[in-house]
């Protein structure tokens, strides 16, 4: 998948079969994605490294960790902690003040079952048996790890399906069922790609999404203090905004947060598929966590997903050297949205 155009992506001339389905928005994007870019393969062995009894799964290219899946009982909701940069340093943080309930790269949301009360996914976290100012486990509320259907080590890629369970009352009500699919891949000079689609399906009946326009992303990142503005971080998306006044609640079809002016600059960029319904905005603050938010109809509005609907949404996170521009991340969603990535 990583040696040149794989087979049956997007080419000069060739159609690409998912375009058809897109609507004006999507066809706009993907327009914007058409351009021939190439990047070189890497053959670097992706592997995981399993601990059930931690609740750990470490990724690995070429021998050293890449990010590790969090799914301990210990932790409200299943996470990606620690994620590392290109030259091994880490770029996220699993719980910071006064935000305790940010957890590094997380997916969450505040939904109500029909004839159930409204739960907070997104602060389950403050529903522990100490309460909302010493919580610690057992949760009230809280997404539990269900199991990994796939796990696919291979060379220069790896797969991963991943499946959860989105209950409240201790475990008595279940409310959304939902899956990751994780494909990984390895690039040039410690690069890495995270290509990642999370579906909720309402399972166990009719579930009303009740996100508030202010705190809700779907998913989250948050960076720490080497990588945000409290550091050398700069925040930047597609359109050219910079800093939170200029990417909050803006459209774009990505995000990026880098470390910039230094010898050793990286980052993490967060993209947005073209086949999710656009433009959508993006929540961003300079302190380091951003993430999209879904489009105007559903952003910050209730709405109900029928018993046996799915909702997906489809992101991309690619880890890398250099900034926003010198790290070239358009270049790379470019050739995501082709499929050669």
């Amino acid at each position: 998948m990583q040696s040149g155009m794989p087979s049956g992506a997007a080419g000069p001339g060739r159609p690409v079969p998912w375009i058809l389905g897109l609507g004006l928005a999507g066809a706009v994007l993907f327009t914007a994605c058409q351009q021939t870019v190439s990047h070189p393969p890497a053959r670097s062995r992706v592997e995981f490294a399993r601990d059930d009894a931690r609740g750990r799964l470490e990724l690995r290219i070429g021998g050293r960790p890449a990010f590790t899946c969090v799914y301990s009982e210990d932790w409200d909701l299943p996470h990606l902690y620690p994620i590392f940069s290109p030259s091994g340093q880490p770029m996220t943080v699993q719980k910071a003040e006064p935000y305790p309930h940010h957890r590094s790269f997380w997916f969450a949301d505040t939904v109500q079952r029909a004839g159930h009360r409204e739960a907070s996914f997104y602060n389950a976290w403050y529903s522990g048996a100490g309460g909302p100012k010493d919580p610690h486990p057992p949760f009230r509320d809280r997404i539990r790890h269900d199991g990994f259907l796939l796990v696919q080590p291979g060379s220069g890629a790896g797969r991963l399906r991943w499946r959860l369970i989105w209950e409240m009352d201790h475990g008595q009500t279940p409310v959304l069922e939902e899956t990751r699919d994780m494909r990984v891949v390895a690039l040039e000079d410690g690069q890495y790609f995270l290509d990642v689609t999370f579906t909720v399906t309402a399972a166990f009946g009719p579930v009303t999404f009740r996100s508030d326009a202010v705190h809700y992303a779907w998913p989250y990142v948050r960076m720490n203090d080497r990588f945000n503005t409290n550091g050398q971080g700069r925040l930047v998306n597609s359109e050219g905004g910079i800093g939170q006044a200029g990417t909050h609640d803006r459209p774009a079809r990505w995000v990026d947060f880098s470390r910039t002016g230094v010898p050793d600059a990286e980052g993490l960029a967060l993209f947005s598929h073209p086949s999710n319904p656009h433009p959508h905005t993006w929540l961003t603050r300079d302190y380091g966590t951003f993430g999209p938010r879904r489009e105007a109809a559903r952003n910050g509005r209730p709405f109900t997903l029928p018993q046996g609907a799915s909702l997906s949404t489809r992101v991309g996170v690619l880890v890398h050297r250099g900034d926003g521009q010198t790290g070239r991340v358009d270049d790379w969603y470019r050739a995501w949205c082709e499929g050669r990535l």
